[in-house]
């Protein structure tokens, strides 16, 4: 049997509303993955060092402040720097659909917006992760 994927779900900056991470964060336990959340009001070194720390194969960010550009950046910048492996970076907020590509070419794989079924998101990992 192989061991269940590890995802870090988090919320970077500023931003303290937390409904989307949390609920994400029950989708991914309930599909069998394990889930570190780390709560609101993270800085990129938090956010990065549990990755690190908890060799998370996934990275969930929940970004509503409008910060997405700077954390997109900074975060999959020090993930490549930091990480022992290829950690899946994935993002949910409310993003301008010109910052979508933008965010992507930093290293994100996918943003999901409002409105997405959880099983969409775990469907994406799940393809993701059959593929490495």
């Amino acid at each position: 049997m192989s061991k269940p994927l590890r995802v870090v779900v988090a919320k970077p900056g500023l931003d303290g509303h937390d409904r989307g991470a949390k609920i994400i964060a029950r989708a991914f336990r309930d599909a069998g993955m394990e889930v570190i959340y780390t709560g609101i009001f993270q800085t990129t070194e938090m956010i990065v060092r549990t990755v690190v720390e908890e060799d998370a194969d996934v990275l969930g960010l929940s970004i509503l402040s409008g910060a997405h550009l700077h954390f997109a950046e900074e975060i999959c910048k020090a993930l490549r720097e930091q990480a022992a492996k290829e950690v899946l970076v994935v993002m949910g907020g409310i993003l301008p659909p010109p910052d979508i590509p933008k965010v992507k070419e930093s290293g994100v794989a996918e943003v999901f917006g409002p409105g997405t079924p959880t099983g969409t998101i775990i469907d994406f990992v799940r393809k993701w992760h059959a593929a490495q």
